[in-house]
């Protein structure tokens, strides 16, 4: 291909031969043609030598010189551009991405704020041809907002990539709703503004590449849209679908419902909090910021939750079970190891015996048992 192009993607030139295949139509019709003008790059993401070097995906991004220049720049469009959305599109700004939103709420005045271009209608959107588009809404309105996408107006090879909290509803959705010639990863960044308002590093990001076209331009693009969250020090984790809504289960719906049942109890601070209460009133705050959609997106869209919560529950019948059982050990041996016909004496007696009446009170009670006795014996020999 001509190097007088403008473009988004240059490869190294050991590439060019596979451009026939067709699983690489999408770049030899000239849809991601070479940039002349911008810097040399090293594209990590296929592992390229010094002498095939790359240009950034998106060279005309407008991202101030710099270390970053080393780094390819994809056109992203996030969809759903509430908090979480905000909250990325923060980082993806400053790594110098361009950013395209779109959202049923007007949030152009947020966009504008982050650089981005906000399209109230999804054609534009579309027209504006992003590199990746990133479904960044509630579990709840996931399956609504992408029906509602014109998805043929994209780019056929377009990447879509969901953040959802749940994995294998997203999959099977983008799966059932997406041309066969999209790519598609399942991602989840395992936390938000408030668990990483100051950073990413060391928080865990799980994906799961669940369809990449087999092209190096393809390749690059998905290594390139993970390469955000590993440069700014996520624990990057790979693993299906299925798996992390297992472990999710347990990591996040648990969290969730343990937080929102202490914030029944309506707890509060008080001048005697232990370090145990303090990180308590902590998991209230963190759980109860965010919506109770996303709780029960959690609950209706990953099929461990039903599970789990009856678990939950039994763990909890458990604990009352023992400590009743506890109780009611002490009530019995303050009832009946204290009464005068059980041996108080015995190892193990630890109550006082109830009666602490005077001896002509024990002397009566004889002589009531005696009574009763002798009441025992005439009714046995009539």
């Amino acid at each position: 291909m001509s190097s007088s192009t403008s473009s988004r993607l240059h490869l190294p030139s050991s590439w060019h031969a596979t451009t026939t295949k067709a699983t690489c139509r999408w770049r030899r019709q000239g849809l991601l043609p070479v940039a002349a003008a911008a810097a040399p790059l090293r594209l990590r993401a296929v592992h390229a030598t010094d002498a095939a070097a790359g240009q950034p995906i998106d060279a005309g991004s407008g991202a101030d010189e710099g270390p970053d220049d080393q780094h390819p720049r994809l056109k992203i469009a996030i969809v759903g551009f509430g908090n979480f959305g905000q909250f990325l599109a923060r980082t993806f700004a400053r790594q110098g991405h361009t950013l395209l939103a779109h959202s049923r709420t007007d949030h152009s005045a947020a966009a504008a704020a982050l650089g981005a271009t906000f399209f109230a209608d999804p054609h534009d959107l579309c027209e504006s041809q992003p590199d990746v588009v990133i479904l960044a809404t509630s579990i709840l309105s996931a399956k609504a907002v992408l029906h509602s996408l014109p998805v043929h107006r994209f780019r056929r090879n377009t990447l879509f990539v969901d953040v959802l909290s749940v994995k294998e509803f997203p999959k099977n959705l983008l799966l059932a709703s997406l041309p066969d010639d999209f790519d598609i990863i399942c991602t989840h960044p395992m936390f938000g503004p408030e668990s990483a308002g100051g950073g990413w590093r060391g928080h865990p990001f799980v994906f799961d590449r669940v369809r990449v076209g087999d092209c190096p331009a393809r390749r690059a693009r998905a290594e390139a849209f993970l390469d955000v969250f590993a440069r700014e020090g996520c624990r990057m984790e790979e693993m299906s679908c299925a798996r992390h809504d297992e472990l999710a289960a347990a990591t996040q719906f648990l969290t969730h419902t343990v937080g929102r049942m202490l914030a029944l109890l309506g707890l509060e601070p008080t001048p005697i909090d232990t370090m145990g209460y303090q990180a308590l009133l902590r998991l209230v705050a963190n759980t109860c910021s965010d919506s109770f959609d996303l709780y029960n997106g959690l609950f209706m869209y990953n099929q461990n939750s039903t599970e789990l919560l009856n678990r939950l529950e039994s763990a909890m019948d458990e604990i009352k079970r023992r400590l009743f059982d506890e109780l009611h050990e002490v009530l019995r041996k303050q009832l009946f190891e204290g009464s005068p016909p059980l041996n108080t004496d015995s190892p193990g007696s630890s109550s006082p015996p109830l009666n602490t009446g005077s001896p002509s009170d024990s002397s009566s009670a004889t002589k009531s048992t005696d009574h009763d006795q002798d009441a025992h014996d005439d009714k046995s020999g009539q």
